[in-house]
């Protein structure tokens, strides 16, 4: 993969700008929804702002140290991966997409004072039963290093209907019942966020989104009012267990029913029993109805 170098991280606000333009039909012309960009994108140099970095944690409830949390470089790559979604050859806009999935692997701590080199490329264009379905790649590295310290696959999904989508008259697969608070015990955290404090991530972030500071803008998308970022969830789940995470560590989140605001999450974190199991499983469900699954994540040792 060849990739074209920036002179530095893109503007996120100038960036959504451009993303609103290009999904308006003629003004933001047309995707074929079969092509990728043929070339990823990069930038060195980076260079963690601490006081960022204090104002992210803080609203994530993580611990601040000198080494970074693992999601937190998804905040400095982030307008990576708007630049791949906001160039012609990327199958579907940006604006509507949906975070289905992520994983994010780290095999070394990044730390405060690391210059970071980040690259970012789109790969593995597929069908899904609710639409289609790109990773983005991200990968940074330290210094001259041939592996990288931190790599993160984020599965991107723009519904619409495809081979793979059940007919309309289809009949609806049973919904599993709903288990009981007494088959999945109580809950590790129960969280409460609101509107404010999403904000604040997305200040934080750079990532302001319509859907999540926006209540007109989650409306124009289908949510009854604005709902949490995915990533502030996954931040949010790793606090519970940040103390017993594995140095070499996979973070694997799966997205559930958006958090509409305000809300409460009632975090569930489960150690593995057995030497195969992973190190944590956590989820995230509404308390008041448990079978609303927000998030479902797991963290394995490398």
């Amino acid at each position: 993969m060849e990739y074209t170098k920036l002179p530095a991280i893109p503007n996120l606000l100038s960036q959504y700008g451009r993303a609103a333009l290009g999904s308006v039909p003629v003004v933001g012309g047309s995707r074929d929804a079969t092509s990728l960009p043929a070339k990823g994108v990069e930038v060195s140099g980076v260079k963690v702002d601490v006081a960022n970095l204090a104002a992210y944690t803080r609203v994530c409830g993580l611990r601040l140290g000198n080494a970074l949390p693992l999601t937190y470089p998804f905040t400095l790559s982030f307008p990576l991966t708007m630049q791949l979604m906001l160039d012609p050859g990327f199958p579907f806009p940006a604006m509507g997409s949906v975070h289905l999935l992520n994983e994010i692997t780290s095999r070394r701590a990044l730390r405060v004072g690391d210059e970071l080199s980040i690259r970012s490329h789109a790969e593995n264009l597929r069908e899904h039963p609710s639409g289609l379905l790109v990773d983005v790649v991200t990968e940074i590295r330290t210094g001259d290093d041939d592996e990288p310290a931190w790599t993160q696959r984020s599965s991107m999904l723009s519904k619409r209907r495809t081979s793979l989508t059940p007919p309309k008259d289809a009949p609806r697969p049973a919904k599993p019942a709903a288990p009981t608070a007494e088959e999945i015990g109580d809950p590790t955290v129960v969280v409460s966020v609101d509107e404010a404090q999403i904000a604040e991530y997305a200040a934080v972030s750079g990532d302001r989104n319509p859907i999540h500071v926006s209540g007109v803008g989650a409306k124009a998308f289908g949510f009854p009012n604005v709902i949490a970022h995915g990533m502030w969830t996954a931040a949010r789940l790793l606090g519970s267990v940040e103390g017993g995470i594995p140095e070499q560590a996979r973070y694997k989140v799966e997205f559930g029913k958006p958090v509409v605001l305000p809300a409460k999450l009632g975090v569930y974190a489960r150690r593995g029993v057995e030497a195969s199991d992973p190190a944590w499983t956590i989820t995230a469900r509404n308390p008041k109805k448990l079978g609303a699954v927000h998030a479902t994540a797991t963290i394995e040792a490398l």
